[in-house]
């Protein structure tokens, strides 16, 4: 059986980030049978402007679309700004989740996705993940619904490299993607029927 191939998004844009930390923690724990790219492209995505959403969009937001409807699933990785979703993350989900031409739906309908998020505090990821639960509600994805991934403190988690080094936090991770993959297949056989 061919690995699934996920796709990971980091809903952060600093460097230092311990989001994309834990997206390249996935990448490095994933299962065997995941396969898991990260996604880079998150700062180059303009604001959503239906405007610009013709025959012609723009060339990052047919590349983010394209990507998310070839990976089986997603793992997205957010951090929390204002009890909420940082903008860059919503504005590429904005772009991912309208219909494109010749596709009748979005790329966002019912993908299986995994929501996980890193923050120094105690609560930092846990608005912003219900929020992400909540708008894919409209786009019918499927989201994993346990475990769910909340590091918390987690600068005390990840070392100065940003490598993650908590073998608590390791196997929730590992186990979240056994979910996520328990939950493609689930999604796969439903369609094939």
């Amino acid at each position: 059986m061919p690995d699934l191939k996920i796709l990971a998004i980091s809903g952060s844009l600093r460097a230092a980030s311990l989001n994309s930390a834990l997206v390249r923690a996935a990448q490095k724990f994933a299962p065997s049978g995941l396969s898991i790219e990260i996604y880079e492209g998150l700062r180059d995505i303009p604001p959503y402007d239906s405007d610009l959403d013709g025959d012609t969009p723009p060339a990052v937001a047919t590349d983010l679309r394209r990507r998310i409807t070839e990976a089986d699933g997603l793992f997205i990785a957010t951090p929390e700004y204002n009890y909420g979703i940082p903008g860059v993350l919503k504005n590429a989900l904005d772009w991912a989740s309208r219909a494109v031409a010749p596709a009748p739906a979005s790329s966002l309908a019912g993908k299986p996705i995994a929501i996980a998020g890193a923050a120094p505090t105690n609560f930092g990821t846990v608005r912003a993940q219900l929020a992400l639960r909540q708008s894919f509600l409209w786009t019918d994805s499927k989201v994993v619904g346990k475990p769910e991934l909340q590091i918390f403190r987690a600068h005390e988690r990840f070392d100065s490299s940003g490598n993650l080094t908590d073998e608590t936090t390791v196997d929730l991770l590992v186990q979240l993607l056994d979910a996520l993959a328990v939950k493609i297949r689930e999604t796969q056989a439903a369609a094939a029927v």
